[in-house]
């Protein structure tokens, strides 16, 4: 049944059941598009006042008319039902109806953000063509900026539209350390994350390291990685340390803790930005399931691609190949909550450990501490409720395609979506290879 109709089929019930409380005999209303099961909803009994029915559908004037009675409807399923209403029940429907008639307005829709253009160098974020947006994140004052990992560069839109580049100039590289950022070089940037005094961290992926732009002086430098992939370090200072690929970035709510997806070494680590040490958090370096239970530290794993923290102090960790999402409780214990380990778009609204993705690559955490997914090669947005130990879908019909813009999110087309960020209450979503930033607006 249409979502529209659904919808009407709802106020029937909701007018039903309000209805005796106003002294309403019986209830009913007629939409052309929805014709009434052959059991009626009454809420009393038949008049036998012929006279005063009516068989077209309900209109505005019927509910705010003068008259101080209306005739609602008749129809062959229901007989000669009737129903006089004074002006206070009037007024309740009136309510009902306008809020079923518009359905389409309450519905959520996709919005383009940014990106889709043509102009290289447009000022506008809305016709500006982007080159491979993998995320976003935002500053207090409310810029977003987005990090493009093909396009090798850092852009910032604010809250006026108006796009500029903030460090990166699209050539590979991995100078610039000690100046301005606009100046450096980058080289396949993956992720970034806004602390709270505005600083930029991104993730400088294939240079092995997260880099830091400074909101005050706009100066770039290096405080996780020596550069050098590898891996060594836990225990000692970040910078010094060896990566294999940061292709992601998770702050936590107060930001003194920075975690890290190092997906080359099959291990999740965490730097302490008030001591600027390293650890690792999952993953032991040998490839394979972790068992559910098992000290996340002594636990194979597959291919983290991304990471994320709730507010409970949970780490959910993504995995690529792996198809699955993992998280590592307060104890140091992890299991899988969502993914049977195989490829595929099943399970939507039943059970996330029966649930199939393919190649999900990136995720966040909403205000209800529910897990955002980027399912990339299935085009689709899912989410992970814990409390229900479900998954459904929020975006993304399975097809790729770039159609849907200004419609309802679950019948938009994507194309391999690599970001999802969760700000102000909107969920943000990188539409990669689509080269655009859309918006879900309730």
């Amino acid at each position: 049944m249409a979502s529209g109709v659904k919808k009407k089929v709802a106020l029937l019930q909701a007018f039903s059941n309000v209805a005796p409380a106003f002294g309403v005999r019986t209830a009913c209303l007629r939409f052309p598009e929805f014709q009434p099961p052959k059991a009626a909803i009454p809420t009393g009994r038949d008049t036998p006042n012929a006279a005063a029915q009516e068989t077209g559908p309900v209109t505005i004037a019927d509910l705010v008319g003068p008259r101080r009675t209306v005739s609602i409807c008749k129809s062959a399923a229901q007989g000669t039902q009737w129903t006089s209403m004074q002006p206070a029940i009037r007024f309740l429907l009136l309510s009902l109806f306008a809020l079923a008639a518009s359905n389409s307005a309450l519905a959520a829709k996709l919005v383009l953000v940014a990106g889709g253009g043509e102009k290289a160098n447009a000022a506008s974020g809305l016709e500006a063509k982007l080159n491979g947006p993998f995320g976003v994140d935002f500053d207090r004052s409310g810029n977003m900026f987005i990090i493009e990992m093909t396009g090798n560069r850092l852009c910032k839109v604010d809250r006026k539209g108006i796009l500029s580049i903030v460090a990166g100039n699209g050539e590979k590289g991995e100078t610039g350390d000690g100046g301005p950022a606009a100046k450096a070089l980058l080289n396949g940037p993956h992720t970034l994350a806004v602390s709270p005094n505005g600083d930029i961290l991104v993730g400088d992926t294939w240079n092995n390291r997260i880099r830091k732009i400074d909101a005050k002086t706009g100066v770039i430098s290096t405080i996780v990685g020596s550069a050098e992939k590898g891996f060594s370090g836990d225990g000692g200072a970040a910078t010094a340390a060896k990566f294999g690929g940061l292709y992601c970035t998770a702050l936590t709510e107060r930001a003194d803790r920075l975690y890290l997806a190092d997906l080359d070494n099959r291990r999740v680590r965490m730097v302490n930005l008030k001591s600027g040490i390293v650890s690792t958090v999952a993953g032991s370096g040998k490839k394979g399931v972790p068992k559910d239970g098992e000290m996340a530290v002594d636990a194979p794993l597959v291919d983290p691609r991304a990471v994320a923290v709730d507010r409970k102090g949970n780490v959910y960790v993504l995995e690529r190949s792996g198809n699955a999402l993992r998280v590592v409780d307060a104890s140091g214990k992890i299991r899988t909550v969502v993914g049977t380990g195989e490829k595929g778009a099943a399970g939507d609204g039943g059970d996330a450990l029966k649930a199939t993705m393919n190649g999900p690559k990136h995720l966040c955490v909403d205000s209800q501490n529910n897990v955002i997914i980027a399912d990339t090669e299935n085009h689709m947005i899912r989410k992970y409720l814990p409390r229900e130990g479900k998954i459904v879908r929020v975006a993304g019909n399975g097809k790729r395609g770039t159609s849907g813009v200004g419609g309802p999110p679950e019948e938009a087309e994507l194309n391999q979506p690599h970001g999802v960020t969760f700000h102000g209450g909107t969920l943000y979503i990188s539409d990669s290879s689509n080269n655009r930033v859309l918006k879900i607006v309730e």
